[in-house]
């Protein structure tokens, strides 16, 4: 198995089955991915080596507009997906497997969490995981420690609160918070206008 047949069938929805092909590639990716995180988080690192790392755990260019505070976690990398003008703050956990995709000029609040497979819920299945890809718009604002599930897509323009886990989708320019977040109101901006 290569990378590009596992990406297609994660994208596909498939599982991931305990001891399979896609299983074993996913390891020996995620040893990759923890080897470049390791250096990224140990010692100081300047905002360009930084985006090179992040361009080596990824395998695309990460553009000079994006900033991440260290310590950063991302236990696949190549499934991972950043647009223009994203601020990263610290602490942040990406399980990006299933794909994770952020939209330009969005901002992720510091020990935020995105989430992308789901174990079994068979006991006998439990090591098995579908993945399903979190998706985050343009110009969205993560508070901090926010949880964001599997299968999420953010609109454009939305801001999550502080402390939020993220159950469903969320509309373009809607504010949710809360455990499972909720809507609170519309932002009475339109990002999408811009």
């Amino acid at each position: 198995m290569d990378l590009h047949a596992f990406l297609d069938h994660v994208g596909r929805g498939g599982s991931i089955v305990a001891g399979s092909e896609q299983h074993e590639f996913m390891h020996g990716a995620a040893q990759q991915a923890l080897r470049i995180i390791a250096e990224l988080n140990t010692g100081y690192r300047t905002p360009e080596r930084v985006r090179t790392l992040l361009t080596r755990l990824t395998g695309t260019a990460v553009d000079e507009s994006v900033v991440v505070f260290p310590p950063f976690y991302s236990e696949f990398g190549k499934n991972l997906r950043l647009g223009k003008n994203i601020f990263i703050n610290i602490g942040c956990r990406f399980q990006d497997t299933g794909g994770i995709t952020i939209g330009d000029g969005t901002l992720i609040g510091h020990g935020s969490t995105l989430t992308t497979l789901n174990h079994s819920i068979d006991p006998d299945r439990r090591a098995d995981m579908t993945p399903a890809p979190v998706v985050i718009g343009q110009q969205v604002w993560l508070g901090a420690a926010v949880t964001v599930v599997p299968g999420v897509t953010i609109g454009d323009g939305a801001i999550v609160g502080a402390g939020a886990v993220v159950t469903r989708d969320v509309p373009a320019n809607a504010i949710v918070a809360g455990v499972p977040a909720r809507l609170i109101r519309m932002t009475g901006f339109d990002a999408a206008a811009k």
